[in-house]
């Protein structure tokens, strides 16, 4: 599953049935996992956040993300998150990936996790301009230890460019 996927995902308590709200970011870690979601939505005159932790996800699929009840949505204070999917300060969302040798390997339009493997990161979709992307489509780099995100660009190892993989559903087809 794709990261851009579970944006705007209706979220449902399953003690209840009652939706809660959607989804508007991914919440992420350092280590390169999923540690939650942040809902649509802001406290009243607060910087926090409506939050979900990854823990009290019981399921989720292309229609909806199931969590415990409503007591998992808490108010995240913006200065605890790490690094999100598509807003604030640390995104990855366009992100520049750059090899330690020096070599501009594109943008990050996009994070796979894979349903089995919970909540690990799996690879990033990245895009070398539209042009690329429409006359070769968009690219998905795995995952790979010694991966990192740094202030303005995520690091990758030499010679990342040769593991770059043509995604099943990409743009071109």
């Amino acid at each position: 599953m794709r990261l851009q996927e579970m944006i705007g995902l209706a979220v449902y308590d399953v003690e209840g049935g009652k939706q809660v709200g959607k989804v508007l970011d991914i919440m992420l870690d350092d280590n390169w996992t999923i540690t939650g979601i942040l809902l649509v939505g802001k406290h009243m005159f607060s910087t926090g956040k409506k939050a979900v932790l990854w823990d009290d996800i019981v399921a989720y699929g292309e229609d909806a993300v199931m969590i415990r009840n409503q007591q998992a949505v808490h108010k995240q204070e913006a200065e605890n998150i790490q690094q999100t999917f598509l807003t604030g300060n640390g995104k990855l969302k366009e992100v520049s990936v750059l090899t330690g040798d020096g070599t501009m390997i594109g943008h990050v339009t996009d994070v796979y996790f894979n349903h089995e493997l919970g909540n690990t990161i799996t690879g990033i979709e990245i895009s070398d301009g539209f042009f690329s992307d429409v006359m070769e489509g968009r690219k998905m780099l795995p995952y790979t230890p010694g991966m990192t995100k740094g202030e303005n660009v995520i690091m990758v190892p030499p010679l990342s460019e040769q593991l770059l993989e043509n995604p099943m559903n990409s743009v071109n087809g």
